[in-house]
């Protein structure tokens, strides 16, 4: 198993001097999430071959993998030009990531969850045209749930990833988002069980409790999805049942598999979150 930061509360940390922040807070893979000056969100990457070898040899002199690389594209969305131009930015994305000497992706099923159908219809068109790239490189694709994508429950999505039926594609599971899959964290994950190689951690709070009124957001209806991404303990997921489940199903034995921190809620102490984090994910798989 790999443990990777998610350096986006160091986004505006440049590009080559990355790698060497992230050795020294400790950790020795980094999942590559979007940022402005490489892969933004939603749109084309903007690394040519010449960022891409010089980012290569940054990461080589500090020590430091790409344990995974995120792209976040509208591939799903329920407008076929959008959808378009999403294929042929994962395109130039996969070339990236095998280019960088890694063979994992992770994402998102985007789409509309006002428009699902229409959705699922557009991500199963992707994943026809992109399915043979993936596997041309040899690359792995993880795929979550994400609040507001067209698939938002945990156990929906991982019967979606079934049906891919692709020995590349699995689950991944994001612990912030456990109240949107539907709160039931143990069932989720035992019904992924191999399927599940990749997992996000960060804390979030239960915004179903108190009888939906843990956020009150105005205007009432409002669709809007609340989370949050903090550190470990100081939200509400069970962190006891997580691990504890991590350990029955034999997570921590896949060498492929991939535990990364992603909080995003404390720029104004990110190296303090970020080595936190890390202490705190070792005591916890001990």
């Amino acid at each position: 198993m790999k443990i990777a930061l998610d350096p986006y509360m160091f986004r505006t940390t440049p590009l080559l001097e990355l790698p060497a922040l992230v050795a020294d807070l400790g950790y020795e893979y980094i999942e590559l999430s979007p940022r402005d000056d490489f892969t933004p969100f939603f749109l084309h990457p903007r690394a040519d071959d010449g960022t891409v070898r010089a980012f290569k040899k940054a990461l080589d002199a500090a020590g430091v993998r790409i344990a995974s690389h995120l792209p976040l594209y509208r591939w799903s969305g329920p407008d076929e030009e959008e959808r378009q131009a999403a294929v042929r930015y994962w395109k130039r994305a996969i070339q990236i990531t095998v280019d960088l000497d890694c063979r994992v992706m992770n994402s998102e099923f985007n789409g509309r969850p006002e428009q699902a159908s229409r959705s699922e219809g557009m991500f199963w068109r992707s994943m026809e045209e992109l399915l043979p790239h993936f596997e041309r490189e040899g690359v792995q694709l993880r795929l979550e749930p994400h609040p507001d994508d067209f698939v938002e429950d945990g156990l929906v999505a991982v019967d979606m990833v079934r049906g891919i039926n692709s020995p590349l594609v699995s689950f991944l599971y994001c612990a912030p988002h456990t109240f949107h899959m539907g709160g039931n964290l143990v069932q989720i994950m035992e019904h992924a069980g191999p399927l599940m190689t990749h997992l996000h951690l960060a804390d979030s709070f239960d915004h179903t409790a108190s009888s939906g009124l843990r956020y009150i957001v105005n205007p009432p209806g409002s669709t809007a999805r609340v989370h949050q991404h903090l550190d470990i303990g100081q939200g509400e997921v069970d962190w006891a049942a997580f691990f504890g489940t991590l350990d029955r199903l034999g997570f921590a034995d896949g060498a492929d598999n991939v535990m990364t921190s992603c909080v995003f809620a404390w720029e104004d102490r990110a190296r303090e979150s970020a080595t936190f984090m890390r202490k705190t994910i070792d005591e916890l798989i001990c």
